[in-house]
Parts: C-alpha cells; structure tokens; sequence
C-alpha cells in the first residue's frame, strides 16, 4: 500500500500483519487439530464399548488399529440385556421429556407477559427473575428436600420434574422474554386490530416468530436434565434411577462391568448429541437473537 502523493509504501503494524497470516490456512489447520484432540476421548470411549471385557481390561482402545478384529458389539448387547440399565434409560425420557417441555411452556407465557403484558411492578418482577439467575442450585437442596417429604413426592420422579422445573425457568424467561421484546409493535397493534385477543397473539404471532429462541432453550434444557446426576442423586428413587446414577451405581463393581460402563455412557452421550445436532442451527439463531436486545 502507497501513501497518497508520496509514492512511498506504507508498513503496516505488526499485530495486523500476524493476524493476517495467521487467518489463512494455518489457522484452519489449528482449529482442525484442536478439533480432532477435542473429540479424542470420545472417540476413546466409543472404540472401548466396540471391545470385549477382557481386551478392555488388557490393553488401551488404540490397540484397535493395530487388530480390528477385536471390534464387537457383545457388549451393546449385554448393555440391551441388562434390565436395570434399560429401566434408568426410560426413566431419564420420561424426566427430561416433561421437565423441558414444562419449562418451555411456563416460560414462553411468562416471557410473553413481561415482554408486552402491563401490569403493577413488571420491571421489578423481572428483575426478580434475572437475579434468581445466579442463586446457585446447591442452596436449595436441603429445603426442597423437606419440602417434597413433606408432599409425598421425595424419590420419585414428579420430584425430579418439579425441581427441573423450577430451576430451569429462570434462564428460561430471561431468554425468551429478550427474543420476545425484539417482535414489531407493529405486527402485534396489526393481529389485535383484526380481532386477535392476548392468547390468539401469542399462539398465532408471538410462537411461530419465536422458534429459534424456543429450539434454543429446549437444547439447553434438555441436555441440562438429561446429564444431570447431582439432583437424580438426591430426589430420585434409588430403585429406578436415570442413567446417569445407574451408570454411577455401576462404578462400584468396575472390574465386573467394564463392557457396560463403557457401553452405556456412549449410550447416554449420544442421544442428548443426536438432538444438539438436530436443532444446531436453531440453536445459533436463537442464543445469538436472545442474548442481546
């Protein structure tokens, strides 16, 4: 580059020059690499649960290269046969599935009130809210507890579902509430001239513009319930744990159980991934549009 009238080429600074080099290929060489040794472990635990007990117990999972023939589904198929671990499987779906369906719906309302809804003491309401953003959860254990024996619903799983619930709602209308406040006035004055009453607006307008907000929290929700071992510990019924707590309890007798451990946590990781992927770019639209108002 020349400066203007003098012909002489301007340098340019230092920091700018390194960035420049780096932003090519050597950058997306980088990012591959620190990809690739992200997913190591990963990749680590799906070989071993391809293993059999004793090869597992014998050597590490990168031995497979060296002999694929050790490559076999037998312990998928003892994992598919153990009871236990099946029962946790299904009781985890029928924890995440109401807790994150719950808190979409509660908080879909709730943020649609706070966002163009008057009433006495909005703002401070939601205040409110936001700051019950960073009341952390392990304070609340002891009296929930309390509480649930009190009702009867300690050690089942209404328990697990309420205290989800409630846990989840706050981030919950913080993020929709903010994705909610950016609809057009307009759009809304619009629906409520042609007739449309508060719930008609919110089913017909507010619910399909606020998608990718709604995909957003449901992934958030999902994969925080579903990988959640702290609150199934405590509330849920040591009988029919989720799988995180099955898989725990199965810890205990490592030596006997490898090829289920192994198995079973590719098991439970995949499926809360199959559904981050499926809703990925939802996901993106959703935090990037919520985040900011």
């Amino acid at each position: 580059m020349t400066t203007a009238g003098t012909g002489v080429r301007a340098t340019r600074p230092l920091p700018e020059r390194i960035a420049a080099r780096l932003g090519g290929g050597v950058m997306r060489l980088f990012l591959v690499a620190v990809g690739l040794f992200w997913l190591l472990p990963t990749v680590g635990l799906l070989l071993s649960s391809l293993r059999d007990r004793s090869d597992i117990a014998a050597s590490g999972w990168w031995q497979v290269f060296a002999h694929p023939g050790q490559l076999t589904t037998s312990s998928y198929d003892t994992l598919f046969h153990n009871d236990k671990v099946m029962h946790s499987l299904l009781t985890t779906v029928l924890i995440t599935v109401p807790a994150t369906a719950l808190v979409i719906l509660i908080g879909a309302f709730a943020a649609y009130a706070f966002a163009w809804l008057e009433f006495p003491g909005r703002d401070w309401w939601f205040m409110v809210v936001v700051g019950l953003l960073v009341v952390p959860m392990q304070v609340a254990l002891i009296p929930v507890a309390k509480l649930f024996n009190a009702l009867g619903i300690f050690e089942t799983t209404v328990g697990v579902v309420l205290f989800h619930t409630a846990f989840g709602l706050p981030f919950a209308i913080f993020l929709l509430r903010n994705f909610f406040a950016e609809i057009p006035r307009e759009l809304l004055e619009a629906a409520r001239l042609d007739g449309a009453g508060e719930l008609r607006l919110f089913t017909r307008v507010v619910l399909p513009l606020g998608g990718p907000a709604i995909a957003s929290l449901g992934i958030f929700q999902f994969l925080w319930v579903w990988n959640d071992m702290l609150v199934a510990l405590i509330f849920a019924d040591s009988g029919n744990p989720p799988i995180t707590v099955a898989l725990q309890q199965q810890v205990r007798q490592f030596g006997d159980n490898v090829d289920i451990l192994s198995s079973g946590a590719f098991l439970s990781m995949i499926i809360p991934l199959a559904v981050f992927f499926a809703f990925q770019r939802q996901f993106i639209s959703g935090v990037m549009a919520g985040a900011v108002k």
